[in-house]
């Protein structure tokens, strides 16, 4: 298989706090990685460390074979990285299919030239419409994201990442805030981008989710590498038990 992202034995320090130690971790073409681990398991600072956010003590992030380390956020992102954060800021002065064609016309904006003579906007448009159709929610390409429940701006959030084409696709807890059927609607989505050929790592708290929709999950804990493999393997290792649930109950 073709390994998407390679993390290699990064290490993270906060003020003399180790948040990361010789975290290692790869992505393979096609996959869907669940990154796991209990509060504080260094799940987010990995997640930024590879993003270009943090920049590890030492280790290196590798993106299709190219070593990420010193590279910008925006270097990354036109290399093949794709980011829905967990928070999500739409331009909210825009509609939303404007928010996604936005997204979709990064290429013209390389450089203050370029995007002065490049004035078609068709061509983002129909990606747009595409995107947003692909996610159920096509129907509110007009509205605001002012106008807007949580659980649509997830998607949005999404179509925005989806149409910068990138390589892999970080999710940062997409299901955070959602009602029970809004996370298992949203996860089918995920899971229904990946089956078109999408490399996704998701950083998710529900594990029911995760458990349904991975094929192989990464455990985290006190910023370490835990446990990894197939889903219902790994949950069941007494360690990521004991990590999750705590002593007295891991052999429950």
């Amino acid at each position: 298989m073709n390994t998407i992202l390679e993390v290699k034995d990064i290490s993270v320090n906060f003020g003399g706090v180790q948040a990361l130690q010789n975290v290692s971790f790869s992505v393979e073409q096609g996959e869907l990685l669940g990154l796991m681990g209990p509060n504080g398991a260094g799940k987010t600072t990995a997640m930024r460390s590879v993003s270009g956010i943090v920049t590890p003590n030492q280790g290196e992030v590798h993106l299709d074979g190219v070593n990420m380390v010193g590279r910008s956020i925006n270097q990354r992102v036109r290399l093949g990285l794709g980011m829905s954060q967990q928070i999500v800021k739409p331009f909210r002065s825009m509609t939303v299919r404007e928010n996604v064609a936005l997204a979709a016309g990064a290429s013209k904006t390389i450089t203050p030239i370029k995007a002065l003579f490049s004035r078609d906007r068709q061509v983002e448009r129909r990606r747009s419409e595409e995107l947003l159709a692909l996610l159920g929610i096509e129907h509110i390409a007009d509205s605001s994201p002012r106008e807007l429940p949580l659980g649509y701006l997830k998607r949005l959030e999404m179509a925005r990442a989806l149409a910068l084409d990138p390589h892999i696709l970080l999710l940062d807890e997409p299901l955070a805030g959602l009602n029970h059927k809004e996370a298992g609607t949203l996860a089918d989505s995920i899971k229904m981008l990946n089956t078109q050929g999408i490399t996704i790592v998701l950083i998710e708290h529900n594990l029911v989710e995760v458990m349904r929709i991975c094929s192989r999950l990464v455990v985290l804990d006190n910023g370490k590498n835990l446990k990894q493999g197939v889903p219902k393997e790994v949950m069941a290792d007494p360690d990521v038990r004991r990590a999750y649930l705590g002593e007295g109950v891991s052999n429950a």
